[in-house]
């Protein structure tokens, strides 16, 4: 196939056609060069049509330059069908309208790019659902899951995205664009002239995912051509518009869990457990996958006993019939153990850990484990059997894997610690030797994700000549340029090309030591699959990640955006390393928040590799303005206590406080912190009369040692003194550290690691004799906590850092463990709380969320950030972006609160941010305690 056009002259032709948003910048290439398979194809050119007419355009231009489109959704798709060589095309961007909702006849008509998630919460309204439900739903698009005929957990109640197809209206290869409803008369001619070898080929089980679904286009199966398009990978045609059907959602639902001593023994009772009527699902999961949960310190709700686990879902239309079916299942489960879970909140956290299974499957185990053989499937009755002989050829070829999926459906996905060092040689032999034995099964080599480049080629060991030959006819009928997503089912890529892992990382001598990567910036950046958790709208369930995407809908502003960028330029072919201004694009809005290593499933730490980054970016080099002011907050607050009334003056002049935020790289429309007259330090030794050092012979050791962090001691002392106030009530002995210990965060978040590495080397010396002294250290701005917690160690190999990390506690903690202690009563005040992203990503606000309820007080936790985020809301250039991560989740709900809601905020950022663009004044949770104690 060759290419007339350079990128250049590409772009410039779809801009005339009438394509806008299209570019072939590095950046977005390298964005778009992978999904969340094990490929890495770069494209050459990026569209993101905003309607059907420009969708239809680049097909045009496609067509006329003889160049290939690769559709794409959300880029989730786990084989290798969402990147291409030629065009890709995203139609997640601006192709997301439900153009019309029929509740009575209980379908939708939506845009290609329209979110699951979305039209759930859209028909929701109406007791309505679209049934199949990955468990990437809050993130993927109808569009995709149409493409790979997606299924998810509930297709055992509710069917394949197949089955739930009632009409497209879709453009082929060839530039025709038709309503499936007219059918397709070549198509029904070729399988006319084959039926017998249709009928016994295709559409064997439901799961049977891989090739073209020929069956659907039977004359006893209605001559379906919608649901023979359904997972053709969009290599026949390409979605403009899709009619779906909604089904009632189930009045009452509940969960068995089940406990078998592994896996295998739980696939052996599913045949059992599939008579049970009224079954949505029927799921497994494996002991490794929740340890990966729990070693992060997540809540893990009680499991029964057992290394492995069937969630079996049971629906009805009432509870005593719903009670009835989970008796029966727990009857014919034969398992060591069973649990019903009936609360809805606790089988939402359940299904979470289940919906993370591909993310959490990559760590769990002693190396990294990938897909590649990511979700074959076999009759329901024959999986426990599979299940032997794929364990047994793990082994045969030195490899482990942890499996968990669909099982009901005897769809098996599971991640493999395959290693890459060979030229992908072993991976080639192990996937070759598994399609064989997967034959001996009556298996399909995939049972939702599609074939994909991880799969095409292997299809000749799943069908006979007859079954491609009439694959290659089907793919000539409509698409005879073989211009739609090459390299898929049809004329298949090799399935060892193209592959990211084999690719050679660039060496990269990193600052931080990133323990959990074994010191590598490389492998740290590559804990990335792309499943793209980050894409979704994780605030409503408490979840941080991610608030710049969540703000302006970029990939580039995703967490997985920004890793493919840093992969990209630590291989070094696309991106030119760290310095590459791609990297410093992806990097621009990232907030530092933390929120993608506890909400990532794969524990990406984006704010570290960001610091990492900038560090190698501005080595030798000048840096923002803002670095050196914001950056070096704490030293500058130092020096100016002293004059602080002076300074806060000179602020409230206009003239002088403009000239001051330019001077230091802060946006126009910021106001300046005040400064406190009096720090928390100064303050305590007024009310003690004294002040103790640990350096000093014979100190009087208190209870609990108070941590004046910078924002605390310089801005906002007044939650200091409610904070002893409050310890004090509570029967403590609390004394502030009167020694100047900085945590070196803004340092930091702006990537002067070097800087930083210097203050916390006397940071630890200062704290670490308080620490041994044998009180706990409380810390009260959650960022500054944070840091101590989690980028001590990463900063400092001295021991004692360890020791300071776990020595550090949160105000709640501490309160919380005091026995006997009660708090204030809160019984019928209204808290809208807003954790800092620090406190709820690294420190956990879970003692908070506690406490909080024990006092009797109504809580609505706010997820997301705040979008002030310590030094990025003040810099110019980021403050439209900051204000629209407020009123993401924030503003909404602190205007939603009735009169007289207390708004609680631990962090000074969020703080600021609610009195700059709310005019609210936010507590701390040590002021609201103070406040009722005084009252």
């Amino acid at each position: 196939m060759s290419i007339h056009l350079e990128r250049d002259e590409l772009v410039v032709a779809l801009r005339r056609a009438g394509v806008e948003d299209v570019s072939a910048s590095t950046l977005d290439r390298a964005l778009y060069s992978s999904d969340a398979s094990l490929y890495r194809v770069v494209p050459r050119v990026v569209a993101r049509p905003r309607d059907t007419d420009e969708l239809v355009a680049v097909h045009a231009v496609a067509r006329e330059a003889r160049v290939p489109v690769t559709m794409r959704g959300a880029g989730t798709s786990i084989a290798g069908n969402a990147v291409g060589p030629g065009i890709v095309v995203d139609t997640a961007k601006h192709l997301t309208r439900v153009l019309d909702l029929d509740p009575e006849a209980g379908t939708a008509t939506v845009q290609p790019g329209v979110v699951h998630a979305r039209l759930q919460r859209r028909v929701a309204a109406y007791g309505l659902r679209f049934g199949p439900d990955p468990s990437t739903h809050t993130r993927c698009t109808v569009g995709g899951m149409i493409g790979n005929n997606a299924c998810g957990s509930r297709a055992l109640g509710y069917g394949r995205t197949a089955d739930n197809v009632e009409g497209l209206r879709v453009l082929l290869g060839d530039g025709r664009v038709l309503d499936t409803g007219d059918g397709l008369p070549a198509l029904d001619t070729l399988v006319e002239g084959h039926l017998g070898h249709v009928r016994t080929t295709f559409g064997r089980f439901p799961r049977q995912v891989s090739g073209y679904a020929l069956e659907h286009l039977l004359p006893e199966n209605g001559r379906r051509l919608d649901r023979f398009l359904v997972g053709s990978e969009g290599t026949l045609a390409t979605v403009l518009e899709a009619t779906v059907r909604l089904v009632p959602d189930p009045a009452v639902t509940a969960l068995v869990l089940l406990g078998y001593p592994s896996m295998v023994e739980a696939a052996d009772a599913v045949p059992g457990i599939l008579g049970v009527p009224h079954l949505a699902a029927c799921e497994g999961l494996d002991q490794r996958i929740v340890d990966v949960v729990r070693a992060a310190g997540r809540p893990v709700p009680d499991l029964p006993r057992g290394s492995g686990w069937l969630f079996v879902e049971v629906t009805g239309d009432s509870a005593t019939e719903v009670q009835a079916r989970t008796a029966g299942v727990a009857a014919a489960a034969g398992a060591l153990a069973h649990r019903v879970v009936e609360d809805p909140a606790e089988q939402a956290a359940l299904w979470r850990i289940r919906e993370d299974g591909a993310g959490l499957a990559a760590r769990s185990l002693d190396r990294p484990a990938y897909s590649g053989w990511e979700d074959a499937a076999v009759p329901p009755d024959r999986l426990g059997a599979w299940l032997r002989d794929f364990d047994g050829l793990l082994r045969e070829h030195g490899l482990d894997g942890v499996p968990y999926g669909h099982f009901g459906d005897g769809c098996v996905h599971v991640r493999i610690d395959f290693a890459f060092d060979d030229g992908a040689a072993r991976f080639r032999a192990f996937l070759t030797d598994a399609a064989t034995a997967l034959r001996t099964h009556g298996g399909s080599l995939s049972g939702e994700h599609g074939d994909g480049r991880a799969r095409s080629e292997l299809l000749p060991l799943m069908y006979d000549a007859e079954s491609l030959r009439l694959f290659g006819a089907v793919k000539a009928v409509c698409d005879p340029d073989g211009l739609l997503n090459p390299g898929v089912l049809v004329d298949p890529a090799p399935v060892a090309a193209d592959l990211r892992p084999a690719r050679p990382v660039r060496d990269h001598r990193p600052t931080l030591r990133l323990l959990h990567d074994g010191g590598s910036l490389g492998a740290a950046a590559h804990r990335c699959t792309g499943v793209g958790k980050c894409l979704a709208d994780n605030a409503p369930a408490g979840g941080v990640m991610c608030p710049s995407y969540a703000a302006t809908r970029d990939e580039k502003d995703s967490t997985r955006g920004r890793a493919r960028v840093l992969q990209e330029a630590l291989d070094g072919a696309l991106v030119d390393g760290l310095a590459d201004p791609a990297v410093g694009e992806a990097l621009d809005l990232c907030l530092a928040c933390k929120g993608c290593a506890r909400d990532c499933p794969t524990g990406v730490d984006m704010a570290t590799y960001k610091a990492e980054a900038l560090q190698a970016r501005y080595a030798g080099h000048r840096r923002p303005r803002s670095h050196y002011a914001l950056g070096a907050l704490p030293r500058w607050a130092r020096l100016s206590s002293p004059v602080a009334p002076v300074l806060n003056a000179l602020m409230r002049f206009g003239p002088t406080a403009r000239l001051a935020k330019s001077a230091a790289g802060i946006d126009q429309h910021r106001d300046l912190p005040r400064l406190a007259s009096m720090t928390l330090r100064r303050a305590s030794r007024r009310h003690h009369g004294d002040a103790i050092r640990m350096s000093a012979p014979a100190a009087d050791v208190p209870d609990v040692w108070l941590w004046a962090d910078t924002f605390t001691d310089h801005l906002a002392p007044s939650a200091g003194l409610a904070a002893m106030q409050v310890l004090e009530a509570a029967g403590l002995r609390v004394r502030v550290i009167d020694e100047h210990a900085c945590c070196a965060l803004t340092w930091i978040t702006t990537g002067q690691l070097s800087a930083a590495r210097r203050v916390v080397a006397r940071t630890v010396d200062v704290l670490h004799p308080y620490v041994t002294s044998g009180a706990p250290i409380v810390g009260l701005e959650p960022s500054c906590l944070a840091t101590l917690r989690s980028d001590l160690v990463e900063l400092s190999a001295d021991p004692r850092a360890a020791e300071i990390a776990a020595a550090t506690r949160t105000l709640a903690e501490v309160l919380s463990g005091i026995e006997g202690w009660e708090p204030p009563d809160l019984t019928g005040l209204e808290v809208v709380a807003q954790p800092h992203c620090h406190h709820a990503s690294v420190l956990g606000w879970e003692a908070d969320a506690a406490l909080l309820a024990r006092a009797g007080a109504t809580v609505t936790r706010v997820g997301g950030c705040c979008g002030l985020a310590g030094s990025f809301g003040m810099e110019k250039g980021h403050y439209d972006v900051s204000v629209a991560i407020a009123g993401h989740a924030l503003l909404p709900a602190v205007r939603a609160a009735g009169p007289g809601a207390v708004v609680l905020a631990d962090g000074l950022s969020c703080r600021v941010q609610l009195d700059d663009l709310a005019d609210v004044s936010a507590m701390h949770l040590a002021e609201l305690l103070t406040s009722r104690l005084q009252a």
